[in-house]
């Protein structure tokens, strides 16, 4: 019998159900020309690259339920150094967020590279009743977590931008329903079409209190909807966007 392919409308995550009830769900991001290689457009130390990298895999898993099992790190560059400074920063962000899980590894050895490129694969199992997905009701609130920022904005250690402790203080919050990383599209490409496939319209604040338009890089902020504004532990600041209805 043919596996049963889910296509979650309104973020970067594949579901497949392996048998009733339980989906193997993957989750992938990459990143090129950032690093320290010749034509790296933005100038970062490579470990700062398989940190962020790695970081946004593991949120669009954990904004959907699931629990990351297994992760790769394709790395488009040499073994050394940059090899080995992609896969310290992929290690350290899976140690920040509390995973111990397997890493397969590939990467060039036989062409030289002029531009660092990564990616980044994580697959999870999740169960239906614990999908966070298609929660959204009318109503609704829309909330973002963390600002968006990109490029040389970016660094490790910024309390304004979100990561998965953040996702997890979400989860943990029985008011919140749907939680989507933003990425390239910016917040108001992620709303509407969370709106579109959820049915519904936004009602934008007049004056939202971010760009809801900028690209968020790798995924510096996260969407959220909810019945009421939660009390939300943590430095990262929340703005009220609008109301789905």
């Amino acid at each position: 019998m043919p596996h049963k392919n889910i296509a979650p409308p309104n973020r970067d995550v594949a579901l497949v159900e392996l048998q009733p009830g339980i989906y193997l769900a993957v989750a992938c991001d990459s990143a090129g020309g950032i690093g320290e290689k010749e034509r790296d457009v933005v100038k970062v130390p490579p470990y700062i690259t398989g940190r962020f990298t790695c970081r946004v895999t593991l949120m669009e898993l954990l904004a959907i339920g699931a629990d990351p099992l297994v992760l790769t790190a394709t790395i488009c560059s040499e073994p050394s150094p940059t090899g080995e400074g992609l896969l310290k920063g992929v290690m350290d962000e899976l140690c920040a967020s509390g995973f111990n899980i397997p890493i397969t590894i590939s990467t060039e050895k036989n062409i030289p590279t002029c531009q660092t490129g990564l990616g980044v694969t994580a697959v999870g199992l999740v169960k239906e009743g614990g999908l966070r997905m298609g929660r959204t009701e009318p109503g609704d609130g829309v909330y973002c977590l963390g600002v968006p920022k990109v490029g040389n904005e970016v660094s490790l250690h910024d309390p304004d931008i979100a990561d998965t402790g953040a996702v997890r203080r979400l989860l943990s919050l029985p008011e919140v329903h749907d939680i989507i990383p933003v990425g390239s599209r910016g917040i108001k490409g992620e709303v509407e079409h969370l709106a579109r496939v959820s049915e519904l319209s936004v009602r934008w604040e007049l004056c939202p209190p971010v760009n809801t338009k900028k690209p968020a890089g790798p995924s510096t902020c996260v969407v959220f909807t909810a019945s009421k504004l939660p009390d939300i532990k943590g430095p990262s600041p929340v703005f009220r966007l609008g109301t789905l209805f």
